[in-house]
């Protein structure tokens, strides 16, 4: 807020420009290293695949996935086997079907529930509302 301040910030001074004018930057990138392969990211391990299991969908989805991971098909269809049949869509059995582990298995089938489609009859719905509300007293 003071005009000295204000003043000594926005005066030039000749000496320290003339320095300036005199400096010169030059910039100049390292030189690009090309590595073996091309550039190819290349994993350090080779991971085992397997073929997904996929029949009539086949089309939206990968064909290859990691051992241990299951695709986003392969999911929703065994937790839709497992909930239509869950006799015979055991933990265990979709464990050594999708090569997973058992723990994994069961944590997906505790927390990820397929939707169910429920249609009430038309009778219901005139039932709940022609019903007319209690009055509080």
């Amino acid at each position: 807020d003071s005009p000295e301040i204000k003043e000594e910030v926005l005066r030039k001074d000749d000496k320290f420009l003339t320095l300036l004018k005199d400096v010169y930057v030059e910039s100049r990138d390292p030189p690009v290293r090309v590595k073996d392969g091309g550039g190819e990211h290349l994993p350090s391990k080779q991971e085992e695949k397997r073929l997904t299991k996929l029949g009539h969908l086949e089309a939206l989805d990968v064909k290859k996935v990691s051992k241990g991971k299951i695709s986003l098909v392969e999911a929703l269809t065994l937790l839709n086997n497992h909930k239509l049949q869950p006799q015979i869509w055991t933990a265990e059995k979709i464990a050594a079907e999708y090569s997973l582990e058992l723990k994994d298995v069961n944590s997906l089938l505790e927390f990820f529930i397929p939707f169910t489609v429920m249609e009430f009859p038309k009778e219901t719905k005139k039932a709940i509302t022609s019903r007319k509300p209690k009055q509080l007293t």
